[in-house]
């Protein structure tokens, strides 16, 4: 209220001097000024009167100062049409003397420029006031300075956004163009990279700001790698996607996570491949509530499904993605079923009453050590449920059938990847006895993705925020990595481009060093590394040795028969597997062994319709991925050079 009583008296005193200004600007003499102004004597408290009134009703007081930019501001200029013409018609209708006809125009003019000029000093003098408050607050508190890695259009809006902010002292800009070195943006001065030594050492600095959306996924690894490994918190605002569909705004800062980091720039889809199984056909999806089925339930619903139904054992997984979903989609039908896939009787029940037309089997266990320790009872529910589903598919004479796969399948050394081995000989030699009938059969192998249940990177997080140790079971352990959206969208066109019996390979990139993952993403928490280089350092990596099952470094193919497909992501395996006759005593012997919950038995039966499968032994890259001396592929996927050093 008294801001707005300062306004008002400001703007009132405003009002009188655009009055007389424009009257002396007209009338030059001043025994004409003197006489024309006695005449209208009573006109400027009518201005006044009907001035102030417009201002106030019009919202003009409504706005913050401190923000008011050249939109705001230019909307004084019909504020003060109306108040002239306001005036005008008062004064006309009063009969009052009228003032020279130009005089009007001059009023116009006077009270819009004074008033906008004036609102600019003030919005400036204010700013500057509250960045000399936020300094010293920020020099009381000992925060760091920081730069805005960005000279460009969404470096200038962040800097607007955040430029009181007290959590932020922005002393510069970085950029990599060469021409902009040495020039200053909103009065700070855009420094090169290559200054980055000199800049932490003179101004304490702690933080750089990426305000590159557009930023490619490699461009910026490498660009918060080099950051990170000079002790800078590193933060980021939104992606341009984020930016343009109004999901996020500039100045929605955060840290850099892992996951914006590892993988690859997301592929273009096909869209007629993608429609192609789901588009106003009935879709089912096993396991629906976990980390890939919630995604393929996202997706399938955006591409027009006319049904989806939700098929989980976990009740509340299938009550959050039911949640998620309903509130997307009303047009839509949406059914979430409580059950277990591995019933036949039920899963075929549902496919005729709903007459489903395509069927995404991820449910799965698929913890390694979790089904090592269980082992009957994780290779039960892997084998069970995707006969189940086959036998579903058949008999309800559905059109197509795809089976989530894993890289653990290949050369398995652990219980799932065996069992996830078994599944794809199943849905082989079934999709080998449809002989180009229907359901047509395939399935889509790929390897980690971010954000899964299980996955490392959470397990990481819980670790840095209780303080650590981080623990790596082995320094040379490398993992693939994919966004979920990505892998998922992938098995669409995938599913959209099968023909029957095809062993689909997602291009997972190159591999991650998880001894370099846990590093980066100490260095991302603002934390350094503890080891012996660096024993004052926050947090260790610990190196615990490998669990029971689990693999050095997993892999995508048996064989190297693999043929490219009409997607350059997406391959075709080519790998040995048994027809229906010699499938069906081996998988009836497991199953026996299984029933009678003998474990060296489910084994040994494992081990004959898997012969890949070896419980003991793990294979050995052939370079040290910590060296990089003759051994595997390169697994130093993180690791990047770091930035010139200061002249």
């Amino acid at each position: 209220m008294i801001r707005r009583t300062y306004l008002l008296t400001f703007d009132g005193l405003l009002i009188l001097a655009a009055f007389y200004g424009a009257f002396a600007l007209r009338l030059h003499e001043k025994e004409t000024l003197t006489t024309t102004v006695a005449s209208v004597r009573w006109l400027p408290w009518l201005a006044l009167a009907s001035g102030l009134p417009v201002l106030l009703f019009s919202g003009w007081y409504r706005g913050l100062t401190r923000y008011a930019g050249s939109h705001s501001l230019y909307g004084l200029i019909p504020r003060g049409v109306v108040m002239v013409l306001v005036l005008l018609m008062a004064n006309t209708l009063l009969g009052g003397a009228q003032p020279p006809r130009s005089f009007w125009v001059l009023y116009l003019l006077l009270f819009s420029g004074g008033a906008i000029g004036s609102r600019i000093v003030l919005r400036d003098v204010l700013v500057s006031h509250l960045e000399r408050k936020s300094r010293k607050q920020i020099d009381a508190d000992k925060t760091d300075a920081t730069l805005i890695y960005g000279a460009g259009h969404s470096g200038m809006n962040l800097f607007n956004a955040i430029r009181s902010d007290r959590r932020f002292c922005i002393i510069g800009f970085l950029d990599d163009n060469t021409q902009l070195h040495g020039r200053t943006l909103q009065n700070l001065k855009i420094h090169s990279p290559t200054n980055l030594h000199a800049l932490i050492k003179n101004h304490a600095l702690n933080k750089v700001l990426l305000a590159m959306p557009s930023l490619s996924r490699e461009r910026k690894r490498l660009l918060v790698d080099q950051l990170s490994h000079l002790g800078l918190e590193v933060l980021s605002i939104p992606s341009l996607a984020q930016l343009a569909n109004g999901q996020r705004i500039v100045s929605d800062i955060q840290p850099v996570l892992i996951e914006d980091l590892l993988g690859r720039e997301p592929s273009k889809p096909h869209s007629d491949l993608l429609k192609e199984s789901v588009k106003g056909k009935c879709v089912l999806v096993t396991g629906a509530g976990g980390s890939i089925g919630s995604e393929l339930c996202r997706q399938i619903l955006a591409l027009g499904a006319l049904k989806l139904l939700l098929l989980d054992l976990n009740e509340y997984a299938l009550y959050n993605i039911d949640k998620e979903l309903s509130s997307q989609k009303a047009e839509i039908e949406i059914r979430p079923i409580l059950g277990d896939a591995s019933d036949a009787n039920r899963l075929t029940f549902i496919c005729r009453e709903h007459g489903v037309q395509t069927i995404f089997h991820a449910a799965a266990y698929k913890h390694v050590p979790l089904v090592e320790a269980n082992l009957c009872a994780g290779i039960s529910n892997n084998l069970r449920a995707t006969k189940s589903v086959i036998h579903a598919a058949i008999e309800a004479g559905i059109e197509r059938l795809t089976l989530i796969s894993t890289d653990k399948a290949v050369r398995p050394t652990n219980a799932m990847g065996a069992s996830k081995r078994v599944c794809e000989l199943l849905i082989q030699a079934a999709a080998a006895d449809a002989a180009g009938r229907q359901p047509v059969m395939a399935m889509v192998r790929f390897g980690n993705v971010l954000g899964s249940s299980g996955s490392v990177i959470p397990l990481f997080h819980e670790q840095i925020s209780k303080g650590g140790p981080i623990t790596v079971t082995h320094q040379a352990i490398t993992r693939y990595f994919m966004t979920i959206p990505e892998a998922v969208q992938l098995v669409l066109q995938a599913t959209g481009m099968a023909r029957g019996g095809e062993l689909f390979l997602l291009d997972m990139g190159e591999p991650v060093r998880i001894a370099e993952l846990a590093r980066q993403m100490i260095e991302l928490s603002g934390l350094r590394v503890r080891d012996e280089q660096n024993p004052n350092g926050d947090i260790a990596i610990e190196f615990t040795g490998l669990r029971p099952g689990e693999k050095l470094y997993e892999e995508l193919l048996i064989s190297a028969r693999d043929e490219a497909t009409q997607h350059p992501l997406i391959r075709k395996a080519k790998e040995p597997n048994h027809s229906s006759s010699d499938l069906k005593p081996m998988v009836e012997a497991l199953e026996q062994a299984l029933d009678q919950w003998d474990e060296q038995a489910t084994v040994l039966a494992l081990s004959r319709l898997v012969p890949e499968y070896n419980k003991d032994k793990q294979p050995q890259p052939t370079t040290d991925p910590a060296t990089g001396n003759g051994l595997a592929p390169d697994t130093t996927h993180l690791a990047s050079p770091k930035l010139p050093t200061a002249p």
